[in-house]
């Protein structure tokens, strides 16, 4: 086999690998980088793409695929319930980036078309190779994938998160032999808190705020977290009306539908059933003024309801903003968190309501990482990938130390072979 790092190896963003084997070439995932003008990975011919491996939905793994279906189309492997979640992201993505896009809603739709809908744990087939899909705990249908040709073995993380959560269970990781391990390090250098905790004290922040007569505004992804937070409030008996909005409800629909996929799915049925669902500008004034918990993406605070609700909640000392989501430098919520500033009315104003960061983390934190790569048998090539560069870096040097297996943090276009 021979593997190239086709996206921004070193940043969270345009995740892909093309993997090359004697007579078949297949991609795992081919994302985009989310910049006022997203950005793609180095180009690939349709022609010398035999099939596609999507991870999971996830804009940075999902965003660049409806590029090959501009006209024909290669055959696309995912689970269900990651088809359903993509074709709902990347429509959002087409109308809100559309003029920059290089494709159209059509082209996501041809993909759909093309594409194989497999259950967690389904082998598939693809020319001289074999490909295994198997949960990796990050968001619902998120995969882990194995892939070989007789010969050589490759595991794929993807991203990978270990640790139960409400609606997930951790990553199903198993001991096995692999040429070569290709990890996410988004949190390579650091631990999380333990869930329970980082939970109990946003459950605890939530219940200040509204008994202070304030609205807690939670910005959240619309895929996952949106979900994950809700569920942490049911399941503590959280006694106040909590609303969801904007594209986490479609989300709400499609998880009813995929339930299997789901941990908890009777705590996610409740919770969902518990909740205040808006639907109008009318009902957003009216909550925005509500002692209540609301939550809504865009989880940056780029887009999306979130632009509403920070300018409606921010400049009253009595509410409250929960940072749930990691925070890309230069995205308004990384400036929120740090700063402590928000665009109200087109200019840059301190905000008067407290602001809080809780680690609802769905990637695995340091210590979950090396129990994953210590399962692993042989002595493979371990590449380290979707983080920023000081923690790929860092992690690959850290895995030749404890694990003694070869790693790399990869540039973009760089080449191995096993």
């Amino acid at each position: 086999m021979e593997i190239s790092a086709l996206g921004a190896a070193r940043e969270v963003g345009r995740s892909a690998f093309l993997v090359k084997g004697k007579r078949t070439s297949v991609l795992l995932d081919f994302g985009v980088l989310m910049t006022r003008q997203p950005s793609f990975p180095i180009h690939v011919q349709r022609r010398d793409v035999d099939a596609i491996l999507l991870s999971h939905a996830h804009l940075d793994h999902s965003g660049g695929v409806p590029l090959f279906y501009l006209s024909n189309g290669v055959e696309l492997y995912a689970t269900e319930v990651t088809m359903d979640l993509t074709r709902l992201l990347l429509s959002d993505f087409v109308k809100i980036s559309g003029f920059y896009l290089p494709f159209e809603y059509l082209d996501v739709m041809a993909m759909m078309k093309k594409a194989t809908r497999l259950k967690q744990s389904d082998e598939v087939k693809v020319g001289e190779f074999t490909a295994k899909f198997r949960d990796a705990g990050h968001i619902p249908g998120s995969s882990m994938i194995t892939l070989e040709d007789g010969d050589k073995r490759l595991l794929y993380t993807g991203d990978v998160n270990g640790t139960d959560t409400n609606l997930l269970k951790g990553a199903d990781v198993e001991p096995e032999e692999f040429d070569m391990v290709i990890t996410e390090s988004t949190y390579a250098t650091a631990d999380h808190p333990p869930r329970e905790e980082a939970e109990d004290a946003f459950v605890d922040f939530a219940r200040e705020t509204v008994e202070n007569g304030g609205t807690l505004f939670v910005p959240a992804f619309s895929v996952g977290r949106a979900q994950e937070v809700a569920c942490a409030l049911k399941s503590r008996s959280f006694p106040y009306p909590v609303a969801m909005d904007g594209m986490a409800l479609e989300t709400n629909e499609i998880l009813f539908r995929h339930q299997e996929y789901l941990k908890e799915p009777a705590l996610f049925r409740k919770t969902v059933e518990s909740l205040e669902l808006i639907s109008s500008w009318n009902e957003r004034k009216r909550l925005a003024d509500t002692p209540c918990v609301i939550i809504a993406p865009a989880g940056m605070l780029v887009g999306g309801q979130a632009i509403f609700y920070t300018q409606a909640i921010a400049t009253k000392p009595k509410n409250a903003i929960s940072i749930v989501s990691f925070q890309v430098p230069g995205t308004p919520g990384r400036t929120l968190l740090e700063k402590g500033m928000a665009i109200i009315k087109g200019k840059p104003t301190k905000v008067k309501a407290t602001v809080r960061r809780f680690d609802f983390s769905s990637h695995s934190g340091k210590k979950e990482l090396f129990e994953m790569l210590g399962k692993v048998r042989g002595s493979p090539k371990v590449l380290t990938v979707h983080g920023e560069e000081s923690s790929c870096v860092s992690f690959a040097q850290e895995i030749k130390e404890r694990l003694g297996f070869e790693a790399e943090a990869p540039q973009p276009g760089q080449a191995f072979s096993i």
